[in-house]
């Protein structure tokens, strides 16, 4: 399992290099990092050999590709054209080698996921072990982050798909529902609030709370879901924003308050009774996973597993 889910930016550039010209690989791996020594590191090479490479693209070109801003390196506009360029080439090797590999009855190939804490840590990994049992010749690349960083990667051409369990769209991006899941309230089995079955909404916005940090799929579901019932977020008594739902739960083992989680991430904990679930009287938080992808084409090993995930008995 370890050698089917990897680091994104580790990986990536060493995938396309069998396929491309590797003074092409070597700056999508700069453009990635925005670092010459960690490009360097990804691919085995010297940094003085990733300068090289990349002033002989410069000099293809006739055009700086990065520039420098005190200690750190920023592609230029040119630069961008040609890194959205090469990403879109490498993605086209991927398709010719899983048409050739259809052509003799095996189905090969490679592509990258995007998907966001939840989906990653609790929903996908068994998704995709079952997914290489049946297709074992497709590796899959695996970046995880908060919803809105997986949007922006998928948007960067950094990955093929993004799995996300936010509501709100952006721009560029079509959405395709995959799986229900519900938010709720919990508390650890030593707080005192552990012994109620259910609160009140008005309890709700009294009681200390724990919850994700800005940007997360999560806490963006929350804050619709308090509109919508005319509650407004800024009013709950937040002690702290955490960057994961782990870092939450272990938060609760010494918390007296509440969390708003995914039941999909604490099931086993309800089960063992280290934490402890509380209705809200009049209040659900409902929401979907869905599949994101870039406009345009997609790729037939995306098509491939979106039909895998979407036909997936959970």
């Amino acid at each position: 399992m370890m050698n089917l889910i990897c680091n994104l930016h580790h990986f990536s550039s060493v995938i396309t290099s069998y396929f491309m010209d590797f003074r092409d690989t070597v700056f999508i791996s700069v453009a990635e990092n925005l670092s010459f020594s960690k490009a360097a590191g990804n691919l085995n090479i010297s940094q003085p050999a990733v300068t090289r490479h990349i002033k002989e693209l410069e000099e293809r070109y006739k055009t700086n590709l990065f520039e420098r801003k005190g200690n750190k390196i920023y592609l230029t506009k040119a630069g961008e054209k040609v890194y959205n360029a090469f990403k879109h080439i490498a993605r086209e090797y991927r398709e010719l080698e899983f048409d050739i590999g259809q052509m003799h009855n095996s189905v090969v190939g490679e592509f990258r996921i995007g998907a966001s804490s939840t989906i990653s840590q609790y929903v996908i990994p068994r998704v995709i072990a079952s997914f290489h049992k049946r297709y074992p010749k497709i590796q899959i690349f695996l970046l995880n982050g908060n919803s809105f960083e997986m949007e922006k990667a998928l948007l960067e051409n950094q990955v093929d798909m993004a799995l996300v369990e936010n509501n709100s769209s952006q721009p560029g991006i079509r959405y395709r529902n995959f799986m229900d899941d519900e938010l709720i309230v919990v508390t650890g089995s030593n707080s005192v609030y552990a012994k109620k079955e259910e609160i009140r909404k008005d309890e709700l916005m009294q009681i200390p709370i724990v919850l994700r940090e800005q940007g997360s799929g999560t806490l963006e579901v929350i804050k619709q879901a308090l509109i919508r019932q005319g509650i407004d977020f800024e009013n709950l008594n937040t002690l702290i924003h955490l960057g994961s739902t782990e870092a939450i739960k272990n938060f609760l083992t010494d918390f007296d308050g509440l969390a708003i989680v995914s039941e999909k991430t604490v099931s086993t904990e309800i089960y063992l009774k280290s934490l402890v679930k509380l209705k809200v009287t009049g209040f659900t938080i409902p929401r979907k996973f869905r599949i994101a992808f870039p406009l345009g084409h997609k790729g037939h090993q995306v098509e491939l597993f979106e039909n895998f995930l979407q036909s997936y008995n959970f």
